[in-house]
This record gives structure tokens, sequence and C-alpha cells, in this order.
């Protein structure tokens, strides 16, 4: 899924987005998440309405909003069963709902996530035991499934909240709003909580770290899922095993997805070729590259350099 399908919100006059905030007021999630809303409100005035509500008041105001998000920093403990509940069937009146950091794995412990990608803090996956027959966890910094967004707060609240400007008002809002808070770049919903997963398993996972490693060191050459295996002492079974409890995922998919960002990246960021990037990645056949690309991002590898000229 893609974010721009959040344009067709922008038909909305006033757009009204619900922010609910559910933990502290100074938190990096927080203020990452309101403070580049708050200033698209100051540039679109009339055109878009922003409310900022605590869970009560936002469980006893019902309003007809096309975008409602909880959000909670990783400290904060959960709300009562019976708020947290009505919150969430509240949020989910809306056009689009979700969560941004501990406000995910509210979300997804009420069951509301069911079959759907959450972007969840890292932090948090000790707390998942249950959620992952329920949502599919990914190593992402934001997620968009459907009508639900998630994201995993902290600094990446600030990229989210700047790409939902652009989905909803445009790249020229964007701009204005990064120059304003001296932004120089904002990253992907597909970049990964890299520094926060890589630092945890290191500690608590070596032979999981050890793997992504491995796969990001080799990825013009991919290896097999056994030849990781073997290099990291476990047997294929365990390996996956792995992927899936911390990264929600089998290994050779994760593997792909760093191929292909890996790709993504080139393809913005370079002049190399399609047919370059691909083999740069580990793609020998045009085709197979094209088409993995496509349902990962939503669009073809020409498409994505087509949006670099157009940017440019």
């Amino acid at each position: 899924m893609s974010f721009d399908q959040l344009s067709r919100l922008t038909k909305e006059q006033p757009l009204r987005v619900l922010l609910v905030n559910a933990g502290e007021p100074d938190s990096l999630t927080w203020s990452g998440l309101v403070q580049p809303l708050r200033l698209a409100q100051r540039i679109l005035k009339q055109g878009f309405e922003l409310a900022i509500r605590t869970p009560e008041q936002a469980v006893a105001e019902p309003g007809d909003w096309d975008l409602a998000l909880v959000a909670a920093d990783e400290q904060q403990g959960p709300l009562p069963d019976g708020l947290a509940r009505a919150l969430i069937a509240r949020c989910r009146e809306a056009s689009y709902w979700g969560g941004v950091g501990a406000g995910v794995l509210w979300l997804a412990d009420s069951g509301a996530c069911g079959g759907l990608r959450i972007a969840l803090p890292w932090a948090l996956y000790a707390d998942t035991e249950d959620i992952t027959e329920r949502a599919i966890l990914t190593p992402n910094l934001y997620e968009i499934d459907g009508r639900l967004l998630s994201c995993c707060g902290g600094a990446a609240s600030l990229d989210f909240a700047l790409t939902l400007v652009e989905s909803l008002f445009g790249s020229q809002v964007q701009a204005e709003i990064k120059e304003a808070l001296c932004i120089d770049r904002v990253r992907g919903p597909d970049e990964r909580q890299r520094v926060a997963l890589q630092a945890r398993f290191g500690a608590l996972q070596p032979k999981l770290s050890e793997a992504v490693t491995l796969m990001e060191a080799n990825i013009e050459e991919p290896l097999s899922t056994d030849d990781i295996a073997g290099l990291v002492g476990l047997s294929r079974r365990q390996l996956e095993r792995l992927f899936k409890q911390y990264l929600g995922s089998l290994p050779s998919r994760y593997y792909l997805e760093l191929r292909l960002q890996r790709a993504r990246q080139l393809l913005l960021e370079t002049n190399h070729s399609i047919v370059q990037v691909g083999l740069m990645c580990g793609f020998s056949s045009g085709s197979h590259f094209s088409t993995a690309f496509g349902t990962l991002f939503g669009n073809t590898p020409r498409e994505e350099r087509q949006r670099k000229l157009a940017a440019s």
C-alpha cells in the first residue's frame, strides 16, 4: 500500500484530523507528530482542521474525522480496558485511523489490526507474544495497510507526519514545513528501525544480528538461506524461527526487501540505469526485478526513476 492513497482525502473541505495524545506532552513521539501538522494548519488555515484531544475527550466528543491517530510514548502504561476499547472504536469511525508509538501496541492488543502490517516500536517487541497471531509486525519506521496507519514513534514520528503532509497537501506545503523545522531529508516508510534493531539483536540475539549483517553485506550476490544459516551456526529452521519471532518475516522475504530497498535508494540517488540497479541488487532478470519492486512499493522501477526526474 502507498501513502499516496491518502490524497483522496483532500476532496474533503476542510480536511479534519484528530490527534489523541495518550502519553507525555513533551515526548519526542508526540512532538514529532504534532508540530508538522500544526504548521500545516497555519499554512492552510481554513482548509485543514486539526483537533488535539486526550483519550477521555476523544471518547466524549464524537466527530466526523477523516484521519484519527492515537499517540503514546513507549514508557506509557496501557489505558484502562474500557477507555481503550471506546477510544479505538471512535478512531475506527474515521476514513483512516491508526497509532503512533505505544498506541500501535494498544491497537494490536485490541485485535483491531488482524492480518494487517504494523510498524511497532522495537522496544515493545517483548510484549507481542499474542499479537503476532493477529497482526503482521514489520521492522519499518511506519506503515499503511488499507485504512490503518502505524508508526514506531520516536524520531520517526517526524518523518511520518511530514509524509502525511505531502500525501494530503502536496510537496510544496511539505517543503515549507521542512524549511521551518530545518529538516533536509524525510525518511521513507520502508526504511527500518535499523539502529535500534541492531542494538537489540546485538545484545539479545547475536545470531540474528549476524544474519542481517551478512545480508546487508551481500546485496549484489545474495546468499541462500541455507548458506546464511550455516555461516551463523544455526539450522535453517532455527534461523527462520528467529526471523519470524523478531522481524515478523522469513529470512528470504527480509533479504528480498533489503535488496529492493537498496534498489530504490539507487534509483533515487544515482544515475545508474535500471538494468544496472537490478544487477547491483542481485536481480539477474529484469522482469523479476520489476515484478518484485512493484509488489513491495506499488510502482515499477521505471516509475520510481520518473518520480526522481519529476522532482528535480
